[in-house]
């Protein structure tokens, strides 16, 4: 195929068919039908093209059909004008090699690969000195409240369920104690909060209502001192007990919070490190805007990443809520964001009726919705949301079909892997074939854990054939049937044990 201008190619113009396909955004793949270059992201299609009101996209999607390759490419497309990716939890991870080849910074978190301090104003904090005056003070008052947010989420999680209203007012006034109290340069832990709350200054002791009565106040804070123990001590173990092991650089052109070391099985840790992830990264993006506001720092876009939906969405309830203040705000933030999860059903294995209702708002509000091959009756129960026709249903759920058994050969792929339909509004869908560059494979592996470490096999093998020639050299293993091996000392021309 060639593209050319009508001077160069005078003599084919007026086209018999034209494409409708836009070209706004991240070079993504070809039409299917019509083999027209299509782009496109949430950031471009919402600033610059105006095809969508919300700059998000929602991608769903059997597993092993390329979902998480093609937000992928966004990634590294957006990032090549300026725009900051944000994987505030890469949970396999799928994102890490590519930030590190962008320049990147990648942060661990888990059991003895880093942690991070829940009470550490961070990038904020920061912001808020460099700012001063009134601007500052707002943003330190803001801070105080993403914090106090923060140490409720992870005791919500711990207990299972939210904190009492007076036991946030201990709280924070413990932290505005400790903020008060605490010599310029040092950074509050959580042990810090347990030594307050032991201690019991003035200040924490007037919203208990203790009227000077010791045992009400412990009666007041020793559900509290309970719930921060189990944090410090129990199924989170250390992760949060500590300083923060690598903080966020503000500058840097991509970030990936790194939390694949933390198994499957650990739904409550898994979820911490998530809403602390999230906590983090998202203040480090209110950090940059109140710079760019008060004229300090240029302005910059934001471009987060949340695969694998379905598990921090089942890990605890104040993930959802979470996740869908942010398709709320996302305008408001300067930040676009890519979910992926594979089916609608993820939202129905929820816990509660208010839990189910939010997951299934996200593709509700979402700009973009872009579908991977699917079943039949999950495009019906789609379509009801994004007004599908019945050739898109067909279409899409041609491609969750598995290769023919007939099939051969390790790079045969399924007919769905690669093939997407985006969908925005009443709009008909666009359907692209996304072709990946050899770079790109290299930086997006999937399957690592089902791909042969070729260093490993390349080492196997040469053992092997030493052996096999140092036997054949003593005669010690002649090859069964054959004269002088095995099977013919013991008289027969068969194998023996």
């Amino acid at each position: 195929m060639w593209r050319a201008t009508t001077v160069q190619a005078c003599g084919m113009w007026p086209f018999a068919a034209g494409s409708g396909a836009p070209m706004t955004g991240v070079p993504l793949g070809q039409h299917l039908f019509t083999g027209a270059t299509v782009c496109g992201d949430p950031l471009n299609w919402f600033t610059r093209a105006r095809y969508i009101s919300n700059p998000s996209l929602f991608m769903l999607g059997m597993p092993g059909l390329g979902k998480s390759t093609l937000v992928n490419r966004m990634l590294i497309g957006l990032s090549a004008t300026g725009v900051v990716p944000l994987v505030l939890g890469d949970l396999k991870p799928d994102y890490a090699d590519t930030v590190r080849a962008l320049g990147g910074q990648v942060i661990s978190i888990g059991r003895g690969r880093g942690g991070i301090n829940v009470l550490d104003p961070g990038a904020m904090g920061a912001a808020a000195a460099r700012i001063g005056g009134e601007a500052g003070e707002v943003l330190k008052a803001e801070t105080h409240g993403r914090v106090l947010n923060m140490v409720a989420a992870l005791i919500t999680i711990v207990r299972g369920r939210p904190m009492d209203d007076h036991e946030q007012s201990v709280l924070s006034a413990v932290l505005h104690h400790l903020r008060e109290r605490t010599p310029p340069g040092r950074t509050v832990l959580l042990p810090d909060v347990l030594r307050v709350l032991t201690e019991g200054p003035d200040r924490v002791r007037a919203v208990t209502l203790d009227r000077g009565d010791d045992a009400r106040y412990r009666d007041a804070v020793d559900p509290l001192h309970r719930s921060l123990l189990g944090i410090l001590d129990g199924p989170l173990g250390d992760t949060f007990a500590s300083e923060t092991s690598t903080r966020i650089d503000p500058g840097a052109p991509a970030v990936c919070i790194d939390i694949s070391g933390i198994g499957e099985a650990d739904t409550q840790l898994t979820a911490a490190a998530m809403l602390a992830a999230w906590s983090d990264g998202l203040g480090t993006v209110a950090a940059s805007h109140a710079l760019a506001d008060a004229g300090l720092e240029p302005r910059r876009w934001f471009f987060t990443v949340l695969d694998e939906l379905w598990r921090p969405l089942r890990a605890a309830s104040g993930i959802v809520d979470r996740i869908d203040a942010l398709t709320r705000l996302n305008r408001s933030l300067g930040l676009g964001d890519a979910k992926i999860t594979h089916t609608l059903k993820d939202a129905e294995a929820l816990g509660t009726d208010a839990d189910r209702a939010k997951a299934r708002g996200f593709v509700e509000r979402a700009g973009m919705v872009v579908c991977a091959g699917l079943p039949k009756a999950e495009m019906e129960d789609l379509g009801k949301v994004v007004g599908l026709s019945r050739r898109e249903i067909e279409l899409v759920s041609s491609w969750s079909s598995p290769p023919g058994w007939g099939v051969s050969g390790e790079h045969e792929e399924p007919p769905g892997r690669g093939r997407f339909l985006i969908k925005v509004g009443g709009r008909p869908g666009i359907p692209i074939k996304v072709a990946i560059t050899d770079a790109e494979r290299r930086l997006h592996n999937t399957n690592t854990r089902w791909t042969p470490n070729e260093e490993t096999v390349r080492r196997e093998l040469a053992r092997t054939s030493e052996q096999v020639a140092r036997a054949a050299q003593e005669g010690t293993y002649g090859m069964p049937g054959a004269p002088g091996g095995p099977a013919a000392e013991a008289g027969a021309g068969r194998w023996t044990a």
